[in-house]
């Protein structure tokens, strides 16, 4: 079962979105960018695009340097190869013997800043196949999630001797409930695409995952203000570590802060039944 299609309905141009790079020895990440949004691909095909430190912290300065740039009202993250990523790279952590050096090492700190490098800016997961580990929760992150048909989603770590540390335990039972997170974190058990569409822990599943991010990048380009997608991000992945009340007050601050030229044309626009023109950009500062 697939959800709803943003490229059925996307322009032909759209549709098309950015295509694959070709997997290659290189930079530990590839950035394409299109007029409206970047396309970030994790590039070590060979070890399943496994979260090193050093994919990690590029991933975090290529979402960090887009996030800053006006233009970019998406930004999709993928994997090279037939992977999204398989987790993290076991041969780091292995060289960790204790507490003292893991806390020390801190290996996740880049991954941690990943949302707060991209305040203003959606992140869109494009799937294709494993999302294991560091890998699954890197796409429970992002705020849009399309997988593929054959994707498979796992959290393995009890099965190396350590609990998740991405934040798997916090967003996946808030995504899928208690029932299942507990399932997939004590036993290793993996999903399928269609069983994690179901779950809701994917958004759709389509053919080409890419294509499909692409598209739906561009369409929120072409319909929302920038202002006002910088602010519903916030809101959405704020309302995880807050009561409703808190979670209440701090969305309708969000919606007093849309108050200016972008709104006054959209409302215009509404009203005068023709597409909106906006032409504010991001937010200089933190929502």
């Amino acid at each position: 079962m697939r959800g709803p299609s943003a490229a059925d309905a996307a322009p032909a141009g759209a549709r098309r979105g950015l295509a694959a790079p070709a997997a290659a020895p290189g930079p530990p990440v590839l950035v394409q960018e299109a007029d409206t949004h970047a396309v970030v691909t994790l590039n070590r095909p060979a070890s399943l695009n496994a979260l090193s430190s050093e994919v990690a912290g590029a991933l975090l300065q290529a979402v960090a340097r887009l996030d800053a740039c006006p233009q970019i009202a998406a930004i999709v993250i993928t994997g090279a190869g037939g992977a999204f990523a398989a987790g993290a790279d076991i041969r780091e952590l292995a060289a960790l013997e204790s507490p003292e050096q893991a806390a020390a090492a801190r290996p996740f700190e880049s991954l941690d800043r990943l949302l707060a490098a991209a305040r203003s800016t959606p992140l869109i997961a494009a799937v294709n196949g494993y999302a294991l580990g560091g890998g699954c929760e890197l796409a429970m992150a992002c705020d849009v999630v399309v997988a593929g048909e054959r994707a498979v989603f796992g959290l393995p770590e009890l099965r190396l001797g350590v609990v998740p540390a991405f934040g798997a335990t916090q967003r996946l039972p808030r995504l899928v409930g208690r029932a299942l997170a507990s399932d997939m974190v004590l036993t290793g058990r993996r999903l399928s695409a269609a069983e994690a569409l179901a779950a809701g822990l994917v958004s759709r599943v389509a053919a080409d995952p890419l294509a499909e991010a692409s598209a739906i990048a561009a369409a929120i380009a072409a319909g929302a203000s920038r202002r006002a997608a910088a602010a519903a991000v916030a809101a959405l992945r704020e309302s995880e570590g807050l009561p409703l009340p808190a979670g209440l007050a701090r969305e309708r601050a969000l919606f007093y802060s849309c108050f200016g030229s972008d709104q006054v044309e959209g409302m215009a626009a509404f009203l005068g039944k023709r597409r909106p023109q906006f032409r504010g950009g991001k937010p200089d500062a933190p929502l």
